[in-house]
């Protein structure tokens, strides 16, 4: 009977744990939260929950409000009027707004009223495309706009006949314009720069337009690299991020603040410190901040002095293996913030500012982390090949028997220079690949923040250098681990980590039995003559191919993965979106050109209407399907 009811066990846990893991199909039932503010009265939270309808291919959105205290949601129907509206003046005589307004002429209708169906576009300067756009001769501008019994009257436009756009283009939103309190300015974010000046520079700029006067003045001149996310506190002293060196989108970037007399740099104390985004608080002398620290995302606050002569000082408020993503404000001692970790989406929490407690608000996917299992995270340090410290990220399969052996994937990050953390992607899942049966090595390689100023600026220029060498001692040290199947190892990547992929497919020496690569950078000379922010070339290749003087460029370029063609023999797929033109459709057809044609077991994924990353449900599906079908034809 005993041995009858322990065959009954093990056969329910055996049932059990082959159903309890995360699946594609199962990833793309989650709901996706997202934060819009306080109310008025900062007693409750006001949030949206997007849950993807694969079906239809698209999304459905709905609306809550809940306590910041914690407690039932409650489903509502006019956020929007639960929420202080910051584009309305203080004095609730103006509002501000963006629309895109035709300045230049490069279409063949505008240029030839008599041809109105031609489909043409005639460019005499780069910028011609960014991200997934093609220029057609409209920006963004700010218009100021009189109210009358809440009603539009006239508006202004701030930016009247310039070739530039306010919100920046393409992630700029609403953020990069707002009100001072005092109704009679405006502060906007642009960088008025046109055509191949735009296309080389980074020198994104506040102004600042008086509303009655009619004039507008810069007010970060001086600075010549990125100038962004400007916010006044109650007493109008107003605060923005800023990187120093034009041309460097990766450079530390500082919390400034400036009460109209002098500028204060509150974070360059700390060279670990490179902030993602930051919140005043209610009292006006402190504000709270996001910035990653040892593979991590975590919240901050620093005091603003003023004019004092208090010292300015940073303190960590939250600790943890997980990652605190955006602030959404504060009531009282309580910070409200985003959440997530490798094996938990997006929630809201109220942080105790006070002892960096946390306490959980929303419970949105609840009741499906209950139905699957988790992945454990551990920390490892590997020693580099130039005795530096190095943290690895380590995700094991839920149910994980050390006794076994498992494949092994070698997970390369993007970027470059963006921190690998506990972050949740609904591509790049960590869970969802160590559900599949796989451990994931994931190293926080040269060229991350939240490590040193250094750390993060080794990378730039040396693309195949020590980087590579980051990633091989990864692998190699996990191969140690008796539960690692050394002959079932592979790598994956996007973007900087698909270059990765190309890379360590020329220099692995057989340690890697397949490839995965997305988005990455194949050839370095097509790559500088067809992507679109030639500010990043120039910084992280050196300059341009063509100029024999430059050593560091001349270097840059001989490390391009399509001089290591001759070593491919090992099986790729090869991932491409078609309007992705950070990294242009012919870096992927190149890749996979050559391993077709040197005999190599290869297939390529092209996702034509998807730009660097895929964000259709159904284009997302298939192209996880392949990722784990091309896995189990190569690797299991």
């Amino acid at each position: 009977m005993k041995r009858l009811m322990l065959f009954i066990a093990v056969s329910i846990s055996t049932i059990l744990s082959a159903q309890n893991v995360l699946t594609p199909e199962t990833l793309w039932k989650l709901g996706r939260v997202s934060a819009l503010g306080l109310t008025k009265d900062k007693q409750s939270v006001i949030y949206a929950v997007a849950t993807p309808d694969v079906k239809e291919n698209k999304s459905s959105r709905k609306y809550y409000s809940i306590p910041v205290t914690g407690g039932n949601a409650t489903e509502i129907s006019n956020a929007d009027s639960l929420l202080v509206n910051d584009k309305i003046s203080s004095d609730g005589k103006y509002s501000i707004s963006s629309t895109a307004v035709l300045i230049k002429k490069v279409k063949g209708s505008d240029l030839y009223s008599d041809l109105p169906k031609s489909n043409v576009y005639v460019y005499t300067s780069l910028n011609y495309r960014h991200w997934d756009t093609w220029e057609d001769g409209k920006f963004d501008h700010v218009y100021v706009s009189s109210l009358l019994n809440g009603k539009v009257s006239e508006s202004k436009d701030l930016m009247p006949d310039e070739a530039f756009d306010c919100p920046q283009k393409p992630f700029g939103g609403s953020e990069d314009y707002i009100w001072n309190p005092d109704s009679k300015h405006v502060v906007y974010v642009c960088k008025k720069k046109f055509g191949t000046d735009y296309a080389i520079s980074t020198n994104t700029d506040l102004y600042e337009y008086d509303v009655e006067k009619g004039t507008t003045r810069n007010l970060t001149e001086e600075n010549k690299g990125y100038d962004v996310a400007p916010a006044f506190n109650g007493r109008g002293d107003l605060a923005w991020l800023q990187m120093k060196r034009d041309g460097y989108e990766a450079d530390k970037q500082d919390i400034i603040v400036s009460n109209g007399r002098i500028k204060m740099n509150l974070t360059q104390q700390r060279d670990d410190i490179h902030v993602e985004s930051f919140k005043w608080s209610d009292d006006n002398r402190t504000i709270f901040f996001v910035a990653p620290i040892n593979g991590t995302l975590q919240l901050f606050s620093v005091n603003y002095p003023g004019l004092t002569k208090m010292a300015v000082i940073i303190n960590q408020i939250t600790k943890g293996d997980f990652d605190v993503n955006s602030i959404v404000g504060q009531s009282g001692n309580t910070v409200i913030v985003s959440r997530t970790d490798m094996n938990h989406a997006v929630e809201l929490y109220a942080v105790d500012i006070t002892n960096g407690s946390m306490k959980q608000l929303t419970h949105v996917n609840d009741g499906f982390y209950a139905s699957i299992g988790m992945a454990k995270t551990e920390r490892r340090f590997v020693t580099t090949t130039d005795g530096k410290k190095m943290l690895v990220w380590m995700v094991y399969p839920p149910n994980f028997d050390a006794t076994k052996k498992y494949p092994t994937l070698l997970y390369c990050q993007g970027g470059p220079q963006s921190p690998l953390t506990q972050s949740y992607s609904f591509r790049w899942n960590f869970q969802l690949m160590a559900s599949q049966g796989y451990i994931v090595v994931a190293p926080c390689r040269r060229g991350m923040p939240g490590f040193g100023t250094k750390w993060n600026e080794e990378i730039s220029k040396d693309w195949g250098g020590q980087v590579m060498r980051d990633y091989l001692s990864a692998i190699d040290d996990a191969s140690k681990l008796p539960y690692v199947d050394k002959t079932r190892r592979g790598c994956v990547g996007a973007s900087f980590g698909g270059f990765s992929v190309f890379e360590l497919a020329g220099i692995h020496e057989g340690r890697f039995k397949t490839f995965i690569s997305h988005d990455g950078v194949f050839d370095f000379r097509s790559m500088y003559g067809t992507t679109d922010e030639m500010w990043f070339e120039n910084w992280d290749k050196g300059g341009a191919y063509w100029d024999n003087k430059n050593a560091a460029a001349q270097r840059s370029f001989t490390q391009s993965p399509s001089n290591f063609v001759a070593k491919w023999n090992t099986p790729i797929m090869i991932v491409q979106g078609g309007r992705d033109y950070r990294v242009p459709i012919e870096q992927g057809q190149g890749a996979f050109q050559a391993a077709q044609l040197k005999g190599i077991k290869s297939k390529f994924l092209y996702l034509p209407d998807e730009n660097h990353w895929v964000l259709s449900a159904q284009n997302a599906l298939v192209w996880q399907r392949e990722f784990y079908k091309w896995l189990d034809e190569t690797l299991k």
